[in-house]
């Protein structure tokens, strides 16, 4: 009964939605904002019932409950059990559901504790959400049911596809939706206040939690996602501009461009209505990655549906959703008052400039994302791979770094530009000391961006500490340190992807057991193969012994693993981090006359490229802590200043 507990939760939940929307479309018809007080219980419920509905089928799937059509096809009864938790989303139907189920909760939150919107924006904002959840409801109920029985149930199921079959799952997919998610939230909030015509620093103050939360969030999940196709696809990339790698970071390049958006928005009252496009872009960007992810258009470990059927709905959902968002926007644009003035030597332009940058660059990798799937409609097959991502988007991504060392130089409203470009003196000089020291050491050995985003990131590093130039450190408000480290962090990723493509050392060799290879400064000792079995695969795995001027040899164990449920090889690469860099190692197919194939990279500072992505999160948490600590402190001490005059 499970199953159908789950499947009863999913309807009431539904009806709920249904409930909510209907309530709010009454609430606004009558100027009845006094209706909140109803719409806050029946989003709060449907938050709960969606919550039970995934803990069932979670349930379902520990227990490897095999008349559950979902359990069999994506799970096995000898599976470890992290895998069964984690195989819960690995598939469409489980996917959508976690994604529906970060919805309700997410609503659930803004009807419990969003208190600075009005009762009219808040109770229009409430709809948005109900709106989207119902559509994504009727999809999970009449195209993708996660808990429809089978009969006769077979004895195990088929398993999960092995490259998911690692404790990245349990973490990448789940934060990637809560950052969907977010920016789902303030698609909600975009649409509440153009329904209400009060799209002004009050409402940009109430959207910047949930634009900051969904950024860290995506933040994670990208950076996260590409250590695990890292060490888990042997091929020795950390990005492969993958059509659903780039699924999730163009909601990340949009959600990036409205947080500094909403930021002007909040403390200066400028670009109303650029945050409003900037919030229906980003969540539209988030639909546009559901669409390429399910639709079964794609083929990819990533990508869940194979039903076109269940495509279609997607972009009917889509083109309702961001179609309606748009028509409203060129509806009610016209409302939206202008915001305060700034010149054009200013912070606001650096931002504007800022934003600009990002989606341009969002609109090419969109544009590469989804021509080869439009001339494949028309029969053309055409192929847009890495290199025309790093030509085209990557001078554009450089130039966006350089303004990011304009901006925290450059004061609000006003500013001198020979003011500005005395601040900038010091990260020239830093730039121009890289400059320097790359031209007389490896001019003509490194490729133009590599050396350029060498420069540019030691400038943006010094560039990033500007704000805490002449202050007392201890008094720096925490979301100005949260700034701080995550454009440091981005100066950091940018320095590891430059050394990654500048100074990658790659060998293949076909050796024995106990031949000795030489590269990059390290020697290799081929040992022995053997064959070793885990809960649900067995392999062939090499021992290599690696040392380096001396050092301590260390063994390394790259594996060649077969999976029988279902049956597929994998490779398993071997990871040696040393504070300079990473070597990794590859098994690959047993050649001619014993030998075997082994690939091996030495990668110098490869691991900043994970290292910037965490500090640019941590960064975003420490911004977000400071806001919302900051604004309690302020209703505190208001309350309290109202109570001594009581």
């Amino acid at each position: 009964m499970i199953a159908e507990a789950g499947l009863a939760a999913l309807w009431l939940a539904a009806s709920l939605a249904l409930l909510q929307l209907a309530l709010v479309a009454i609430g606004l018809a009558g100027g009845k904002s006094d209706l909140l007080g109803a719409v806050r219980p029946v989003a709060v419920a449907q938050g709960c019932l969606t919550a039970i509905a995934f803990a069932l089928l979670i349930t379902l799937f520990l227990r490897s409950d095999m008349s559950v059509l979902l359990v069999v096809t994506n799970s096995h009864s000898m599976k470890p059990w992290l895998y069964k938790f984690a195989g819960t989303w690995g598939n469409h139907e489980g996917s959508m559901l976690l994604w529906v189920t970060v919805m309700g909760v997410a609503g659930a939150a803004v009807a419990l504790f969003e208190r600075a919107l009005r009762r009219e924006t808040h109770m229009a904002t409430l709809g948005g959400q109900a709106a989207i959840s119902l559509g994504f409801y009727v999809f999970l109920l009449f195209a993708s049911n996660p808990f429809a029985r089978i009969d006769p149930a077979p004895a195990d199921g088929q398993g999960l596809n092995p490259l998911l079959q690692d404790p990245g799952l349990a973490f990448h997919p789940p934060t990637l939706y809560l950052g969907y998610v977010g920016l789902s939230v303030a698609f909600s909030f975009a649409v509440g206040a153009l329904l209400t015509r009060q799209v002004d620093a009050a409402f940009a103050r109430a959207m910047r939690p949930w634009v900051l939360g969904a950024w860290i969030l995506l933040t994670l999940g990208i950076t996260a996602g590409s250590y695990w196709a890292y060490y888990e696809l042997g091929w020795g990339g950390w990005w492969f501009w993958d059509p659903v790698e780039n699924a999730s970071l163009m909601p990340w390049l949009a959600a990036t461009a409205l947080l500094h958006s909403v930021t002007v928005l909040a403390t200066r009252d400028a670009l109303r209505a650029w945050t409003v496009m900037l919030a229906v872009i980003a969540f539209s960007m988030s639909m546009v990655g559901t669409f390429l992810v399910r639709s079964g258009i794609l083929t990819s470990v990533h990508a869940f549906a194979v039903d076109p059927e269940r495509g279609t709905f997607i972009l009917v959902l889509l083109g309702i959703y961001i179609g309606g968002a748009l028509a409203l926007f060129g509806w009610r644009v016209g409302a939206v008052r202008e915001g305060a003035p700034f010149e054009l030597v200013s912070r606001e332009t650096m931002l504007v400039v800022n934003n600009l940058l990002l989606s341009v660059i969002l609109g090419l990798v969109l544009i590469g994302t989804l021509y080869p799937l439009l001339t494949e409609a028309f029969g053309h097959k055409v192929s847009v791979g890495a290199p025309y991502f790093d030509r085209i988007a990557g001078p554009i991504a450089l130039a966006l770094m350089v303004v990011m060392i304009l901006g925290p130089l450059t004061r609000w409203r006003r500013d001198r530009m020979r003011e500005v470009g005395r601040r900038m003196a010091i990260p020239l000089v830093a730039g121009a000391v890289v400059l320097i020291t790359l031209a007389m050491f490896a001019w003509g050995r490194i490729g133009i961006l590599p050396f350029l985003g060498l420069v540019i990131a030691l400038a943006v590093a010094v560039g990033s500490l500007a704000p805490l130039w002449k202050r007392n450190l201890r008094r720096t408000p925490l979301f100005t340190w949260g700034m701080v480290i995550a454009h440091l962090g981005c100066a950091v990723s940018l320095a590891g992807m430059a050394c990654d493509s500048a100074f990658t050392v790659e060998k293949l060799v076909a050796a024995r057991p106990g031949d000795m290879v030489e590269t990059a400064g390290w020697t290799l000792r081929f040992k022995q193969i053997i064959p070793i079995a885990g809960d649900n695969w067995t392999a062939l795995q090499a021992d290599v012994e690696v040392s380096r001027g001396g050092s301590e040899p260390v063994l390394m164990h790259p594996q060649s693993r077969f999976f029988a449920s279902p049956p597929t090889p994998t490779t398993e690469a071997a990871l040696l981090t040393r504070w300079n860099g990473q070597l990794y190692v590859v098994l690959g197919q047993e050649a001619d006359e014993g030998r075997w194939q082994l690939r091996i990279w030495w990668k110098p500072f490869v691991t900043l490229i994970w290292l910037g992505g965490f500090l640019i999160a941590l960064g975003g948490a420490l911004a977000l802590v400071g806001r919302e600590r900051r604004g309690w402190l302020l209703k505190w001490r208001a309350r309290k200043a109202t109570e001594a005059l009581a």
